[in-house]
Protein backbone atom coordinates (compact mmCIF):
# COMPACT_ATOMS: atom_id res chain seq x y z
CA UNK A 1 0.00 0.00 0.00
CA UNK A 2 1.62 3.52 -0.84
CA UNK A 3 1.64 6.46 1.33
CA UNK A 4 -1.11 8.02 -0.55
CA UNK A 5 -3.45 5.57 0.52
CA UNK A 6 -2.45 5.35 4.15
CA UNK A 7 -2.99 9.04 4.27
CA UNK A 8 -6.22 8.61 2.89
CA UNK A 9 -6.67 6.08 5.81
CA UNK A 10 -5.89 8.27 8.00
CA UNK A 11 -8.08 10.99 6.27
CA UNK A 12 -11.15 8.52 6.66
CA UNK A 13 -10.24 7.59 9.94
CA UNK A 14 -10.34 11.25 11.21
CA UNK A 15 -13.53 11.85 9.61
CA UNK A 16 -15.15 8.46 11.25
CA UNK A 17 -13.51 9.82 14.56
CA UNK A 18 -15.10 13.21 14.09
CA UNK A 19 -18.40 11.82 13.10
CA UNK A 20 -18.73 9.60 15.80
CA UNK A 21 -18.09 12.41 18.60
CA UNK A 22 -20.71 14.24 16.71
CA UNK A 23 -23.02 11.46 17.18
CA UNK A 24 -22.21 10.63 21.04
CA UNK A 25 -22.66 14.13 21.38
CA UNK A 26 -26.40 14.08 19.86
CA UNK A 27 -26.60 11.12 22.05
CA UNK A 28 -25.87 12.53 25.18
CA UNK A 29 -27.30 15.50 24.50
CA UNK A 30 -31.10 14.06 23.54
CA UNK A 31 -30.19 11.18 26.97
CA UNK A 32 -29.70 14.36 29.41
CA UNK A 33 -32.86 15.77 28.01
CA UNK A 34 -34.75 12.83 29.01
CA UNK A 35 -32.89 12.40 32.37
CA UNK A 36 -34.24 15.17 33.31
CA UNK A 37 -37.80 15.25 31.93
CA UNK A 38 -37.74 12.27 34.11
CA UNK A 39 -37.35 14.06 37.44
CA UNK A 40 -40.65 16.20 36.19
CA UNK A 41 -43.81 14.83 38.60
CA UNK A 42 -45.32 12.60 36.89
CA UNK A 43 -43.61 12.06 33.83
CA UNK A 44 -43.54 8.95 31.97
CA UNK A 45 -39.82 9.03 31.03
CA UNK A 46 -37.67 5.75 32.20
CA UNK A 47 -34.75 7.24 34.03
CA UNK A 48 -32.81 4.54 34.35
CA UNK A 49 -32.97 3.92 30.20
CA UNK A 50 -31.66 7.40 29.55
CA UNK A 51 -29.21 7.01 32.05
CA UNK A 52 -27.71 4.15 30.39
CA UNK A 53 -27.81 6.14 27.07
CA UNK A 54 -26.09 9.05 28.96
CA UNK A 55 -23.39 6.29 29.24
CA UNK A 56 -23.32 4.83 26.11
CA UNK A 57 -23.15 7.95 24.39
CA UNK A 58 -20.00 8.61 26.76
CA UNK A 59 -18.15 5.34 25.99
CA UNK A 60 -19.04 6.27 22.07
CA UNK A 61 -17.39 9.51 22.45
CA UNK A 62 -14.33 8.43 24.39
CA UNK A 63 -14.01 5.33 21.18
CA UNK A 64 -14.37 7.83 19.10
CA UNK A 65 -11.54 9.96 20.52
CA UNK A 66 -9.37 7.03 20.69
CA UNK A 67 -9.58 6.55 16.69
CA UNK A 68 -8.93 10.24 16.50
CA UNK A 69 -5.39 9.70 18.32
CA UNK A 70 -4.53 6.53 16.71
CA UNK A 71 -5.12 8.46 13.23
CA UNK A 72 -2.49 11.17 14.45
CA UNK A 73 -0.20 8.99 15.25
CA UNK A 74 -0.09 7.43 11.96
CA UNK A 75 -0.34 10.30 10.61
CA UNK A 76 3.04 10.91 12.49
CA UNK A 77 4.50 7.90 11.83
CA UNK A 78 3.54 8.84 7.55
CA UNK A 79 5.51 12.27 7.90
CA UNK A 80 8.45 10.79 9.40
CA UNK A 81 8.38 8.19 6.53
CA UNK A 82 8.00 10.86 4.01
CA UNK A 83 10.87 13.01 6.08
Amino acid sequence: MGRTQKGRRTMNMLTLAANGMTEATRRLDDAATRVSAAAKPGSDVDEASATVEEMEAKLQFEASVRVAQVADETSGRLLDLKV
